[in-house]
């Protein structure tokens, strides 16, 4: 399919206003700039690209042109003049992708990606990781990486003080990944523009291979996400919802759908793209909204 290049797109002109005002509450927290001096200090940066560069296979156009030339495309699309290196790493039961380094971005993507996903489902996930450099997010989102093992050491070191400081910022953290993931999604679509592509690749990245993926499936689960995202969920008290956002294992994937599908529905995903000059949106949205830890 032929792609719309975005030329001048600005990352606000898709940012979801959940990632905004998190983004604003998170920077307001106490300890947040000593934080991240503290991060600089060790040199987290360097010892995250270490980490890929030492046990992860660099893409090139010759080795893995299959994977190579997605993320060119995706770049183009989005306009990112910069192109991040591309890493290659082991398999698992599931797509495995990550973004990291603020000043020399990288991203990794696992081999059950590049066995799973078409080119076209691969430039909607390799839009989602784009995205959070476009939107310079690396610095928190590095922060976010580090933070259980910060706050290990910390508490360690401060008679616990330190730990329930880093606590707090953990969840708000948290709490702003789950809103800065809604903008990257919606990244990702503008880098595929096919709906039908978005969902199919959210699917896989739910774990569901590509021979279940029947439209009897994927009708069930569109219906699935739109009754998510018409809930307020309520009836949920504050140590539950606290207690399933902590689990690293949940990948949330029906919300995420549910926002994306908000998002076109609403017809601002078509207003976009038609743009000639993508750089802001024609009606800017609403700051109050859905929290994820203090909404429900």
């Amino acid at each position: 399919m032929t792609r719309k290049i975005l030329t001048g797109l600005s990352s606000q002109a898709y940012e979801h206003p959940f990632d905004r005002k998190a983004l604003a509450s998170l920077q307001k927290m106490p300890g947040v700039s000593p934080l991240l001096k503290k991060i600089n200090e060790y040199g987290i940066d360097r010892l995250l690209r270490l980490q890929s560069l030492g046990s992860e296979i660099r893409i090139t156009p010759r080795n893995f042109p299959q994977l190579h030339q997605p993320l060119v495309e995706t770049c183009q699309i989005l306009d990112i003049s910069l192109l991040p290196e591309l890493y290659l790493l082991r398999g698992t039961s599931f797509i495995k992708t990550y973004v990291v380094g603020v000043e020399k971005p990288l991203i990794g993507i696992n081999i059950a990606a590049m066995e799973w996903l078409d080119v076209n489902e691969l430039i909607y996930v390799l839009g989602h990781e784009v995205a959070h450099i476009k939107s310079q997010h690396m610095i928190y989102h590095q922060m976010a990486i580090v933070m259980p093992s910060l706050k290990t050491f910390l508490s360690n070191t401060t008679l616990g003080l330190g730990g329930l400081v880093a606590s707090g910022l953990e969840l708000a953290l948290s709490n702003w990944l789950m809103m800065a993931t809604f903008t990257a999604d919606r990244a990702g679509l503008l880098a595929c523009q096919d709906i039908d592509v978005a969902t199919t690749a959210l699917l896989k990245l739910a774990g569901l291979p590509h021979e279940y993926l029947t439209t009897t499936v994927i009708e069930d689960f569109l219906a699935q996400s739109r009754e998510f995202a018409s809930n307020s969920l309520d009836s949920l008290d504050q140590v539950t919802k606290i207690l399933s956002y902590a689990e690293p294992q949940l990948t949330w994937i029906v919300m995420r759908t549910g926002e994306l599908l908000k998002w076109v529905d609403s017809g601002e995903y078509d207003n976009l793209i038609q743009q000639e000059n993508p750089q802001t949106p024609e009606q800017p949205e609403q700051t109050e909204g859905w929290n994820f830890l203090t909404s429900w």
